[in-house]
């Protein structure tokens, strides 16, 4: 058995080159010995478990969708908005929610405390990434690209 006290993890903080997008983690996962760019499934563990923290109006990350991943959140403390296909709906501590593969969506805290919610993800191997407000799509080959795309026909360039 491992056992990590999540009270003693750092927090590791990131910020876009602007500051549109601010945030800050727990990676207890990882800190539970999870190796995030094995192939070998003993040491990739099945999931990700994040302890995210946004602070009052800010985003973590862009508005966003996955190929093959699942993730389930559950707000631990603070308030805000979920953005998602369908529109957005404010979420408080207590709720929990999940996001199918393909399924775009962006944690907002418009509260006045943060935002502290458990991230718990499956972390599919070969997973890409797709920005509906950027229209970029990212892929992992072996490190994370990105890239800008117009929708194509399926046959386009192959006659």
């Amino acid at each position: 058995m491992r056992k990590v006290n999540t009270d003693m993890l750092e927090e590791l903080t990131w910020s876009s080159p602007q500051g549109k997008f601010k945030g800050a983690g727990k990676q207890v996962s990882e800190a539970l010995g999870r190796k995030p760019k094995s192939t070998d499934l003993m040491d990739r563990h099945p999931f990700d478990v994040e302890i995210l923290r946004v602070a009052p109006g800010q985003m973590p990350y862009p508005y966003h969708s996955h190929s093959a991943q699942w993730e389930f959140y559950h707000v631990i403390s603070g308030s805000g908005t979920v953005r998602h296909e369908g529109g957005s709906d404010p979420i408080t501590a207590g709720d929990a929610f999940i996001f199918r593969p393909g399924e775009a969506h962006q944690l907002i805290n418009s509260g006045n405390a943060d935002l502290v919610v458990y991230v718990i993800a499956d972390n599919p191997i070969g997973e890409s990434w797709h920005y509906p407000d950027s229209g970029k799509i990212g892929v992992q080959a072996p490190k994370r690209m990105l890239a800008r795309t117009a929708p194509l026909d399926y046959f386009d360039g192959e006659e």
